[in-house]
């Protein structure tokens, strides 16, 4: 294994159980209301959780209505009462009024990963959803996250991923938009896949996206000038991308 892909590994314990929320969460459509709906989350994470998102959702000044809405899709595939909702909601406020987060805040989810990853990294995976709910995050949100994530015991490379995943799965809509890729990251993302990803998953999804826009499934389909245009400007994103992959693995 290459140097650079052994610092990109998380610890064992958390590495394995981190790809399958991931892998869920992808079959969610990106939707973390949903993966909580599937996988579930223990009762006693769910004070930590609504005072996050509480002190996320302030960062920049302003609770959003889709910061509201979040919490409450939560709130709904928790299956919480009128009195746990009323409980999540005096959390929420908590945290929404904390301009710091307070010494050992989440003490027992940092205690229970080192045995039991997944609720922390579920609740990682809320926590950055919520960070992006408006996009890609500005620096107030994502610091926040990333000091949310810390208070997890976990380390910022988890909240890094999840946001990557995001990134190259949901905010990206239109490559032949984008500039030509000027990083390994950017590259992955054109082509919606992540760094964690091998390079034979990333060939494979070169091909997809590559069949997508090929001149001759083009021939076959009424597209006009502009839609045409587009997609060769997509195909030489998708090029371009793939041979920075290229390269660097050759390295």
């Amino acid at each position: 294994m290459a140097a650079n892909d052994r610092g990109n590994m998380l610890p064992a314990r958390i590495e394995a159980e981190f790809s399958s929320l991931l892998k869920e969460l992808s079959s969610c459509g990106h939707q973390a209301s949903e993966l909580i709906t599937r996988t579930g989350l223990p009762g006693w994470c769910r004070c930590s959780l609504f005072f996050f998102l509480g002190y996320i959702a302030k960062s920049e000044g302003r609770v959003t209505e889709a910061d509201v809405g979040f919490a409450e899709s939560l709130m709904k595939a928790l299956k919480l009462s009128r009195r746990q909702r009323r409980k999540a909601i005096h959390w929420f406020q908590k945290g929404k009024n904390a301009s710091d987060l307070p010494t050992f805040c989440a003490l027992r989810l940092r205690l229970v990963h080192f045995l039991w990853p997944s609720p922390a990294l579920r609740v990682a995976i809320c926590l950055c959803h919520a960070a992006q709910l408006h996009g890609k995050p500005r620096k107030p949100r994502r610091y926040r996250c990333e000091d949310a994530v810390d208070q997890l015991g976990l380390p910022v490379k988890v909240s890094d991923d999840i946001l990557e995943s995001y990134a190259c799965k949901v905010w990206i809509t239109q490559p032949e938009s984008q500039p030509q890729p000027t990083s390994y990251e950017q590259a992955c993302q054109l082509l919606g896949v992540t760094r964690r990803e091998p390079l034979e998953g990333i060939k494979r999804a070169y091909r997809r996206k590559v069949s997508e826009c090929h001149p001759d499934k083009l021939a076959q389909q009424a597209l006009n000038a502009v839609e045409t245009a587009r997609a060769k400007d997509r195909l030489l994103r998708y090029q371009q991308a793939w041979e920075l992959i290229r390269r660097h693995h050759a390295r």
